[in-house]
């Protein structure tokens, strides 16, 4: 096999797949069926011209005939009158008539004959057409049975090339309702955070720090409260460690009244202004300066 004829069937085979595949059965179905129509009425066109031949052919030879009897009277009158010379040219004529007459039987007679074979075909063919019809109307409820069983068959598989873009619409669609509530979710936990509000706020990062400090040491505060309300004090070791370093404080303050002109019990006069340390070591020098003179 050579590259054309190679190319050739290729092209042809390829040719037949694509017509094969775009095929409808009921179009070729119902297109045949009007081919056969069409042959038939060109068969009913056939007898017609025959029979309309043998009409033309029948009525030629009555003419005829009708003339083969002229001729014989004229044969006939010109023997009375002594004519044999007219008799005879009568009686030629009526010979020539009459072999067209046989001329022509013939003819008709073979017209008859095919016509007689047209009808036949005709018959032949027009129940074959109705045959064909019944056939062609139960293939057509066969397929279109089955396409339907088809199309139901892939909507409860999924399998058909409409369920396949509604599944893919399906997916689409599940994938913009994932993004959405993504971002919405992503807009609360922001929205939590006060990322926005610290958008739209005056404060800067360290005032907004101090007044997070803030809130959280007056919520300290507030429960403290509480549980001194409810009666749950600290730990005993926490409450030795208050009252040492309490008496620790005591002590000291005691120290300083004195140092400071207190009246010795611990406390210390609001009204007295501080004092410079220069001062004080100017009146602990008297002091000594007193106790050694006496």
């Amino acid at each position: 096999m050579g590259i054309l004829s190679r190319a050739s069937y290729v092209i042809r085979s390829k040719l037949n797949a694509v017509l094969n595949s775009a095929e409808d059965p009921n179009e070729t179905l119902d297109y045949s069926y009007e081919q056969l129509r069409d042959e038939l009425q060109d068969v009913k066109e056939g007898i017609a011209d025959l029979t309309t031949q043998k009409k033309r052919l029948e009525i030629q030879k009555r003419r005829l005939e009708e003339n083969v009897e002229k001729h014989n009277d004229q044969a006939r009158q010109a023997m009375e009158q002594d004519r044999e010379d007219l008799a005879r040219k009568a009686l030629e004529k009526k010979k020539q008539k009459m072999n067209q007459i046989e001329q022509l039987d013939s003819q008709i007679g073979q017209l008859q004959s095919q016509q007689d074979s047209l009808v036949e075909q005709k018959d032949q063919l027009q129940q074959r057409i109705e045959q064909f019809k019944t056939k062609k109307e139960t293939m057509k409820a066969r397929y279109e049975a089955a396409e339907a069983s088809k199309r139901v068959n892939e909507a409860m598989t999924g399998a058909g090339d409409e369920m396949k873009d509604v599944g893919r619409a399906i997916e689409r669609a599940e994938e913009r309702t994932e993004k959405m509530e993504a971002r919405s979710q992503a807009m609360d936990e922001l929205q939590e955070e006060g990322v926005f509000e610290d958008a739209l706020s005056d404060q800067d990062e360290l005032e907004r720090e101090l007044d997070e400090i803030q809130s959280k040491g007056e919520v300290d505060a507030e429960l403290d409260t509480l549980k001194a309300e409810m009666g749950k004090g600290e730990p005993v070791e926490e409450e030795a460690a208050d009252s040492e370093s309490s008496d620790t404080e005591t002590t000291t303050d005691d120290l300083e009244a004195e140092l400071a002109g207190g009246n010795g019990e611990g406390e210390v006069d609001v009204d007295t202004p501080d004092v410079a340390d220069s001062e004080v070591e100017s009146e602990l020098e008297e002091l000594k300066e007193d106790e050694q003179s006496s």
